[in-house]
């Protein structure tokens, strides 16, 4: 018998093999239920909302929200950030906003963070530490609330709530939303914060429709 013949797949080709298996499954049960819909899927895409979210495995936008594919447009990174000079998520809020139209755009951020949690300590972690420093400007912005806070984990959990707050507050000053705004487009900006242990999403209440809550400075005319 050859090696060829004797060889046993390790486990990571056997998971790999796995996830093949899980999409042919996946489409079988799904032309059971309706046979159009793939052909209904691909015809194109008219979503009224577009996630920010965590890149976070335990944070599906379509399955927490209980939404169909269709429904959500999603672009995820660490810890929800939006970055003013992060040419991907401008690439897709500016298509996002200016072609699919969106309605809402929800910045979604999730207790038990690990970006966040790791933005809170003074360890080195390699290349992410240049993108964790835009969290740390935030704690930075709230240290006197934070530092009153003795466990690290509630520390954690509330720069959570800070950094999705902050990043609703750097949306609305991009130019790709004000410009919307400007033109009369229907487009509010949400911030949400949810729970891994409970799965309820919390509204932080800072839904912006248009630029008047904002600094004068950042207002574009």
């Amino acid at each position: 018998m050859s090696d060829k013949e004797n060889h046993i797949p390790p486990a990571e080709d056997i998971l790999y093999n796995s996830l093949l298996d899980g999409n042919k499954e996946f489409v079988a049960q799904t032309l059971k239920s309706d046979p159009e819909y793939f052909e209904k899927l691909a015809s194109g895409q008219s979503p009224p909302v577009l996630w920010i979210g965590c890149a976070d495995s335990r944070v599906p936008a379509n399955q927490i929200t209980n939404t169909a594919p269709g429904q959500i447009f999603v672009h995820r990174n660490i810890a929800n950030m939006v970055v003013h000079s992060d040419m991907n998520m401008l690439s897709v809020l500016d298509y996002a906003v200016n072609v699919l139209k969106v309605k809402h755009v929800v910045v979604t951020g999730h207790y038990g963070c690990g970006g966040v949690m790791a933005a809170i300590t003074n360890q080195q972690f390699g290349l992410i530490d240049n993108w964790l420093r835009h969290i740390k400007d935030v704690y930075r912005l709230h240290a006197s609330k934070l530092e009153t806070i003795a466990d690290i984990n509630e520390r954690c959990d509330k720069l959570v709530e800070y950094n999705v707050i902050e990043n609703v507050y750097n949306l609305c000053k991009t130019s790709i939303v004000q410009n919307a705004w400007k033109n009369g487009q229907s487009l509010g900006v949400h911030g949400w914060v949810y729970s891994l242990k409970t799965g309820i999403i919390t509204d932080m209440k800072v839904s912006a429709y248009d630029n008047a809550h904002m600094a004068n400075v950042f207002k574009f005319k």
